[in-house]
């Protein structure tokens, strides 16, 4: 057998891996990449959409050792737009909108993070689309209480979604579109990586709490059962490991660790609870790979209410649009499994740029792969594939999301609404949340699916293209209002790339592309397709003032409903402080 402590930066990196899998006790459900600064050091962006906008203001604050820098970008802007019906109407509408936001990069000694906000009003001029305010953002900040030992992190995401009467959740909806939400979802908790003598300690605590601010809770389509749209849910997760490398007390390593998630969501007190605690047994076989087998016990049930019937035997809707919860009743199970469980793979980590993660084995009880790919051969490109397979909630499974966004990472922007892009492609890495808005749907499922995003930057252009696919089979309890979601099973696809860079000293353009498809198993396979593009054009008016043209298309297909399609037009004036 090769020594596997013979090259310590390989076996410290690869070894690194197998614990936070550990530590996790679970499959991992999405990858963890690193994306590009917010902002450049000049104030400008390397991405499109909005961030293309930014020109020379902001406020820079470089470190006491030099190098790091946190970046300050606060902006106004107004813009003025215009949306040209051609599907299935002929409307012409136009508004004004005035927004107020701030890019901030953080990057200390201790602090690393990034936070993207804005708040945008809509005065409508012509037209039927009402006034309004838009708030969008994503927020990721790590904070180093003690180095290399003990951390606080926090993460926060606001956007506008368009929900259906299935439950389909869509990014940047079609801009008449009456059927948008605005969802919200933060979390926050510390971490901890220490070592006990040749043990090393592990452990997180986080709380999240996610909510869907759309007042028609309980929708129909005709002939088919109604859906039931998430209202808001308190999720918490807890893990802690034990494990001592190979090589220190036998041949292979050896990691115990614990896992506790539960998500109680509101509507109907659905409540998805799971504990695992296992054993992770480590065994290298080159410098740079390693077999990796675990063995535990799991405990998942996934319970809930029923609603309140009136005289008729018709469920009771509440004044906030969503079944009234009958607590004089006790919880119906919906899915209750306790056994065994077991994982086995390999973990191959070549580099520092380069890992491999592939695993088989039996988790709820039914066979389960998950694994993980990343390659970043140079700083300019990066590859990253990640498979997932687990039960959740839809506030945990975008919490989820949240958490695997790296603290770096880079915002693009729908010019016409301001709302994020779904996915952010950066100097080493990217991620999507795409998969995680596809289904707005309240009940608990368990999700599989892949998703997959790659970067690079050739001379001044910088191109990313995201992509996915998550299937969901819900769970629900039998003979309950929710009882017909039970089984059930959707599907959603998604594509998202964009192509930005700088034409001269002064100017820079963008262009984005995306499509979802959504295929509804509990609306008689009710299919729908979002799809559309933009381009925008930035110039520095001055070192502070930046114009800006955009054009654009969207539309929405869907099976119930006529087609929509919507061309957009927009100039704006933005200044960067």
């Amino acid at each position: 057998m090769a020594r596997f402590s013979s090259r310590r930066g390989a076996q410290s990196a690869l070894y690194g891996a197998v614990a936070l899998l550990a530590l996790h006790g679970a499959p991992a459900l999405a990858q963890q990449l690193d994306y590009g600064n917010v902002v450049d050091a000049s104030g400008g962006s390397a991405t499109g959409g909005d961030a293309g906008a930014k020109g020379r203001g902001g406020h820079s604050i470089r470190s006491a050792g030099g190098g790091a820098r946190t970046t300050i970008q606060p902006y106004l802007e107004v813009s003025q737009n215009l949306l040209a019906e051609l599907k299935p109407g002929d409307d012409v509408l136009t508004y004004t909108a005035i927004a107020a936001g701030v890019d901030v990069a953080l990057n200390g000694r201790n602090t690393q993070g990034a936070v993207s906000f804005r708040y945008e009003r809509r005065i409508t001029e012509k037209g039927n689309t009402a006034n309004g305010d838009t708030i969008s953002g994503l927020a990721r900040v790590k904070h180093d209480l003690i180095p290399r030992t003990l951390s606080v992190e926090a993460g926060g995401l606001a956007t506008r979604t368009r929900v259906d009467a299935t439950g389909a959740g869509s990014l940047n909806p079609v801009a008449t579109s009456s059927a948008t939400t605005q969802i919200y979802s933060a979390y926050a908790g510390p971490a901890l990586a220490t070592h006990v003598g040749d043990v090393a300690v592990n452990g997180s605590y986080m709380v999240g709490y996610t909510k869907v601010d759309t007042k028609n809770g309980v929708t129909a389509v005709a002939g088919q059962p109604s859906s039931n749209i998430f209202d808001h849910s308190l999720s918490q997760s807890a893990q802690l490991s034990a494990g001592v490398r190979p090589g220190v007390i036998a041949p292979v390593g050896v990691t115990a660790s614990g896992r506790y998630a539960q998500e109680d969501i509101s509507n109907l007190d659905q409540r998805y609870r799971e504990l695992n605690a296992g054993v992770q047994v480590t065994l290298p076989v080159t410098q740079d790979l390693a077999l990796v087998g675990d063995v535990g016990y799991q405990d998942v049930q996934v319970s809930a209410r029923d609603a309140v019937y009136d005289v008729n035997g018709v469920p009771v809707i509440g004044s906030n649009g969503r079944f009234v919860t009958d607590k004089s009743k006790p919880r119906a199970i919906a899915y209750d499994f306790s056994g065994l469980s077991w994982d086995a793979g390999v973990m191959w980590r070549p580099s520092r740029r380069t890992s491999l993660s592939a695993f088989v084995g039996r988790r709820y009880d039914s066979t389960t792969y998950y694994g993980s790919f990343s390659y970043a051969p140079n700083a300019r490109s990066a590859l990253g594939i990640s498979v997932y397979d687990g039960i959740s909630g839809f506030g945990s499974s975008l919490g989820n999301a949240l958490r695997d966004v790296p603290t770096d990472f880079e915002v693009g922007r729908d010019p016409f609404n301001g709302n994020i892009s779904g996915c952010g492609i950066g100097s080493t890495g990217g991620g999507c949340v795409n998969g995680a808005l596809a289904s707005l749907s309240s009940s608990v499922f368990r999700a599989r699916g892949v998703n997959a995003t790659y970067g690079m930057t050739v001379g001044r252009l910088r191109a990313g293209i995201g992509a996915g696919y998550v299937r969901r089979k819900f769970i629900a309890a039998r003979g309950t209002v929710l009882g017909l979601a039970d089984g059930t099973v959707d599907e959603s696809w998604y594509v998202d790339g964009s192509v930005s860079g700088r034409l001269d000293r002064r100017s820079s353009f963008a262009v984005a592309v995306y499509s979802a498809w959504y295929n509804s198993g509990s609306a008689g396979n009710a299919k729908s397709n979002a799809v559309g593009a933009n381009a925008s054009y930035f110039r520095n008016l001055t070192d502070r003032l930046v114009g800006s043209a955009a054009v654009g298309i969207d539309g929405f297909s869907r099976k119930a409903a006529p087609d929509e399609l919507v061309a957009s037009g927009r100039i704006a004036l933005r200044y960067n402080f």
